[in-house]
């Protein structure tokens, strides 16, 4: 079944906008609140609604309420729009069961400001091209909710250490050091809670990573409406498959923090560590991802932008001249520093 949402005033679509946090009928300007949406109720969803059964990994076939268009989608989109009348679709039957998401991170920034928050990105690469730094040149700017797993975990560890301290003295005509030496035991118990984690094969956990971080003030119950206008993609990996990865992150955060508790030594020689992390929930979560495709020079370049900060993420090209050029300004100023010390060294 595919979910379109209908202008009451008139009968247009309504998407929704992320500056007002409402469903917008860009026709007629009528705004309606999410939370006036009931959850829809999935179990309607049976063969005759639908024109499939859902396989997870083949394409499908759906009709668009407007137009009739047949829409033919890969099977892991979730929400998508007519490529014939642009009208948003939302597909109901892949929202359901396992695959029905827990929470939802709404885009609080629109388009528009994603486009004017990338240009402003672009001017302060130092050493981009001068061509690219106009921002001009961009191919596609497409919104989609990319699949997480926020966790929360339980974190223990323990270390035991042997550490010294030094002291000196001295009179006039002996340097005296004493040291003192220590057996130190820490432990902690600690909590980490919504850890993300992205779901998605499509997309570059490295570049999901570093759109950290989200404000989880904003973060909703999930409803259908959020999705409209925007692409969704469903998950590809379960919390399951991706807790080692999450546990290894905070294993080494419970690592670095125990180790900050053991400070004012001169040397310190760990004997014991022992770190233990387990998981508490997980949640199934939409977190929004404006995705950018740049053209320059006959490449496309791709960036990710946080829906909800506006952080840039992705490598924009170098340029050779101003590599070069820094690289001069950089030995020239080397230089002249030596060329200074020489100077008064030969003075002296």
């Amino acid at each position: 079944m595919v979910i379109q949402y209908k202008c009451p005033s008139c009968g247009a679509d309504m998407t929704f906008d992320a500056k007002s946090g409402t469903l917008l009928c860009e026709s007629c300007g009528n705004t309606l609140p999410v939370e006036n949406y009931p959850v829809p109720d999935f179990e309607e969803f049976t063969e005759e609604t639908t024109t499939s059964t859902f396989e997870s990994e083949s394409a499908k076939q759906y009709y668009c309420n407007n137009c009739g268009a047949v829409l033919i989608t890969d099977g892991d989109t979730s929400a998508t729009t007519c490529s014939f009348c642009g009208a948003p679709m939302i597909l109901a039957d892949r929202l359901t069961g396992e695959l029905a998401p827990a929470k939802i991170i709404p885009f609080e920034i629109t388009k528009e400001q994603a486009q004017e928050a990338f240009q402003k990105w672009c001017k302060k690469g130092r050493l981009t091209p001068k061509g690219f730094m106009n921002a001009e040149r961009i191919k596609n700017i497409t919104g989609i909710y990319v699949p997480f797993w926020l966790y929360d975990l339980n974190g223990q560890g323990e270390v035991k250490a042997n550490c010294t301290k030094v002291y000196r003295r001295e009179d006039s005509n002996y340097i005296y050091t004493d040291t003192h030496h220590y057996e130190v035991y820490r432990k902690v118990d600690l909590n980490y809670l919504k850890i993300p984690a992205d779901a998605s094969a499509k997309m570059n956990d490295e570049m999901m990573d570093k759109l950290e971080p989200f404000h989880y003030d904003n973060l909703k119950e999930f409803k259908v409406p959020y999705l409209a206008g925007y692409i969704a993609e469903k998950y590809n990996y379960t919390d399951k498959d991706l807790l080692p990865r999450v546990k290894q992150r905070v294993e080494e955060y419970v690592n670095d923090y125990i180790k900050s508790l053991i400070n004012g030594y001169d040397t310190i020689t760990y004997r014991h560590n022992w770190i233990d992390v387990k998981q508490r929930n997980a949640y199934y979560t939409l977190i929004p991802v404006w995705m950018i495709c740049y053209d320059y020079k006959d490449s496309e370049h791709t960036f990710a932008m946080n829906g909800q900060t506006g952080k840039v993420v992705g490598k924009p090209p170098i340029s050779k001249k101003k590599v070069c050029g820094w690289f001069f300004g950089v030995s020239s100023i080397v230089f002249l520093i030596l060329e200074l010390l020489l100077i008064i060294g030969g003075a002296l």
